[in-house]
């Protein structure tokens, strides 16, 4: 393991106007290394130390392991496309079920040391431990370092932490020795690590924002921090003064704690293979997505303004088209119309497509919606009542016990055929009571090594 703590007392130039005290607060941000990867290589322990990537199902890299990346493999890269820089390479199927079933574990052991955990991602996690070192009768270092330790034991993956003052630099802090790194950044040392990170590379600051730092001299995470309070605020918006402070260490963003229940917009899209000039077919997998998006929407009690539909060919491109609806709702039946006008808007005959998607946008608590005097109000409350027990249905036999005919021909054929219908194992192996639409949220059960 890679330790960095340098904890001397080294004073800051007097221009930073970084905090010179070392630890008001410590937030901590752990990131797993090429987890999906990762995984795969800790159910099938034959994989570790070998080539391997993840999206078999769709021809390309959806994630690589480090002795993959070490080899030159990127994410996004075509399966022939790697084959030629890497003949060896492992490619499997994603398992998406068995990486959540990580993903729970993971923030399981976090909550045995903080109950202040951030489920941030699937395989990112913010950890405030401020005050924490008295129970644990050391420093925050060696908090970390266990919480480090009983994730890669209990689960065989790796993860790199950091640990500072505010998320934005202990998320800076934990990608400065990965993989497999620890490393400490204290409010007096805060500048060691800002002085050669290009600020392109800190957390909520993209191309363009970048690009108008450069107009102004500023290349490095530290310039941008030693610029007084009056130029950020008369240069740049309230989210970047808020980016400025949390470098300074000044603690801006709060840990959230509780589940995400709360969505600007919610997608779904499915990929399949081969590419398909069916327009019976591609629809089917619209509908699809269309209905999964909606029973997510319902879950959360959210109903939709606005649909997006967009359609993605054999090459790659994509056509999308926005409409607003007539009054928010999160029932299919409702959607179809407008679904069916996008599709057609999108389609044409003679082109193969390889992915349908749509969104749900404007998205507003469904106690919070107020129909007007031209709404059939009776068309409602039985949309209502039918998607409700659709749903106890799903939840009780498994999703898509029920599903509205439009989506029938996707079971024309497998979502990917030929060499891409690799089946994870973990869905050959089903436990007792389980189907394939319904599965127990066991643990993975992992031997410690």
């Amino acid at each position: 393991m890679k330790y960095d703590a340098d904890t001397s007392l080294n004073n800051l130039m007097s221009t930073s106007p970084i905090t010179i005290h070392s630890w008001p607060r410590a937030i901590l941000h752990l990131d797993a290394d090429a987890f999906f990867a990762s995984c795969e290589q800790a159910v099938h322990p034959e994989l570790r130390g070998k080539p391997v990537i993840t999206g078999k199902e769709r021809g390309i890299v959806a994630a690589a392991s480090y002795e993959a990346k070490a080899r030159g493999v990127q994410r996004g890269m075509s399966l022939s496309e790697i084959r030629k820089i890497c003949p060896d390479i492992i490619v499997v199927s994603s398992d998406y079920e068995t990486y959540s079933l990580f993903s729970l574990r993971m923030f399981e052991i976090l909550r045995r040391f903080s109950p202040d955990v951030e489920e941030y991602s699937i395989d990112e996690a913010f950890v405030d431990l401020t005050g924490l070192r008295r129970s644990f009768h050391g420093p925050y270092g060696v908090i970390a370092q266990k919480m480090q330790e009983a994730v890669e034991t209990e689960l065989g993956i790796t993860v790199s932490v950091g640990v500072s003052l505010s998320k934005v630099l202990a998320k800076i802090a934990s990608k400065h020795n990965k993989p497999h790194g620890l490393t400490l950044m204290p409010g007096k040392e805060i500048h060691h690590y800002l002085e050669k990170l290009p600020v392109e590379k800190v957390w909520g600051i993209g191309p363009n924002t970048t690009a108008f730092l450069k107009k102004l001299g500023i290349t490095t995470a530290l310039q941008f921090v030693r610029k007084d309070e009056e130029f950020i605020c008369r240069h740049f918006s309230k989210p970047y003064y808020d980016i400025w402070q949390e470098l300074n260490g000044i603690s801006v963003y709060p840990v959230v704690t509780e589940s995400k229940g709360s969505y600007q917009s919610i997608s779904k899209a499915r990929t399949f293979t081969p590419p398909s000039g069916d327009e019976i077919f591609v629809f089917a997998q619209l509908s699809r997505n269309l209905e999964n998006a909606c029973a997510k929407a319902r879950r959360h009690k959210l109903m939709a303004g606005r649909l997006i539909v967009f359609l993605r060919t054999q090459e790659f491109k994509d056509t999308g088209v926005e409409m607003k609806l007539t009054r928010p709702t999160a029932f299919p039946s409702d959607l179809f119309g407008p679904l069916r006008e996008g599709f057609y808007r999108l389609y044409r005959t003679g082109r193969f497509y390889r992915q349908t998607g749509v969104v749900l946008a404007d998205l507003k608590a469904e106690g919070r919606i107020q129909y007007s005097l031209f709404d059939d109000q009776a068309e409602i409350e039985k949309a209502v009542k039918v998607y409700s027990a659709v749903d106890q249905l799903s939840e009780k036999f498994g999703k898509y016990t029920v599903h509205h005919a439009a989506s029938l021909p996707t079971k024309r054929q497998v979502q990917h055929e030929g060499d891409r219908e690799n089946i994870p194992k973990r869905k050959d192996n089903l436990f007792k009571g389980e189907n394939n639409r319904q599965r127990l949220g066991l643990p993975v059960i992992q031997v410690k090594v």
